[in-house]
């Protein structure tokens, strides 16, 4: 079992004894809970699961043993994605060789842990009103590396530990094709990165209404996340994007007043030029000319951070502002 809790409340207490004013207490209290204990139970739940075979004994071990046991973040986590013990049961049966070779992968969760206050340190200061936020390394069935629930930060373990030596041979032909991606960019090496992007989402406000406000949304996370790391994720949109940036423009000024994100965002096909999450890249692109063109830099990461996406002529305003859409996005 592994847990770690930084050592907020004794901190502030320490610095409230010395007489050091609220304001920095509170900057101590900031730095949030990471945990990974989900993974363990997970693994205890699998090993009994697969002893038995039958898929109803294994519906109540995943059940009673896992996600009965489980963290809030598990259980947001579970919510967010729709998984159900049966989502768990199905993954286990179906690809035997896959959760084989994860495993070793997802027991370096603790390392990640403990490699993340410095990050979240930096990140504190570059945006001083940074609420809290817990985050919690969990095992999900195979839908997502990470993602939020208002304040956790939710990583899926089983996905975002893998490297080139998982084995995917079981998969789908497109799911293959993904994972193959995905794992070829070392999203364990990167975790620092997945977490702090994910970590600005639990600071954004509101929901994006369209293609262009979604986009921003990721955008805003990448960027960001770029500020506090140094570096973006080694996936293909990154690389993409820079080299053909006028034609992604246009293409993506033609889309991005729709509510279906369609091949832009999340989607495994139907990508314009082939390329997954290209409108990450339009959405970094914008708050990168906003940043450029902006005389002080931290206000401008605040003004990112705090754009309310439930305001349509917000974002819009925010996006002229960029000059990156030309006057295409204030139609």
């Amino acid at each position: 079992m592994t847990s770690i809790r930084w050592l907020a409340a004794v901190a502030a207490f320490c610095l409230l004894a010395l007489g050091m004013s609220a304001a920095a207490a509170s900057e101590v209290t900031a730095r949030p809970t990471a945990s990974s204990v989900d993974i363990d139970h997970f693994w205890e739940a699998y090993d009994a699961a697969v002893k038995v075979g039958d898929p109803a004994r294994q519906l109540l071990i995943m059940q009673q043993q896992y996600i009965d046991r489980g963290t809030p973040g598990l259980h947001a986590f579970m919510q967010a994605k729709g998984y159900t013990a049966q989502s768990y049961v199905d993954a286990i049966r179906s690809y035997p060789h896959y959760w084989i070779s994860i495993r070793p992968h997802t027991l370096r969760a603790p390392s990640a842990i403990a490699a993340l206050e410095p990050q979240l340190r930096r990140f504190q200061a570059l945006y001083p009103a940074m609420r809290p936020a817990s985050i919690y390394f969990a095992i999900g069935a195979l839908k997502s590396g990470g993602t939020t629930q208002r304040d956790k930060v939710l990583i899926g373990a089983e996905l975002a530990t893998g490297d080139d030596t998982v084995d995917i041979s079981e998969m789908t032909p497109k799911t293959q094709a993904w994972l193959r991606t995905y794992f070829h960019s070392r999203p364990f090496d990167h975790m620092e990165l997945l977490v702090v992007h994910e970590f600005v989402h639990t600071q954004e406000h509101g929901q994006a209404k369209d293609l262009l406000g979604q986009s921003l949304y990721e955008g805003i996370a990448d960027f960001v996340a770029e500020q506090v790391t140094g570096h973006l994720p080694p996936l293909d949109y990154v690389t993409y994007g820079p080299g053909h940036d006028a034609v992604i423009r246009d293409a993506f000024v033609r889309d991005m007043d729709k509510e279906d994100t369609g091949g832009w965002l999340y989607a495994s096909t139907g990508a314009p030029f082939g390329v997954r999450d290209l409108g990450y890249y339009v959405g970094y692109a914008i708050c990168q000319a906003y940043y450029r063109q902006s005389a002080d830099k931290r206000l401008a990461i605040k003004q990112m951070i705090e754009l309310n996406f439930d305001d349509k002529k917000a974002v819009r305003a925010f996006v002229d502002s960029s000059g990156y859409l030309g006057k295409a996005a204030s139609r």
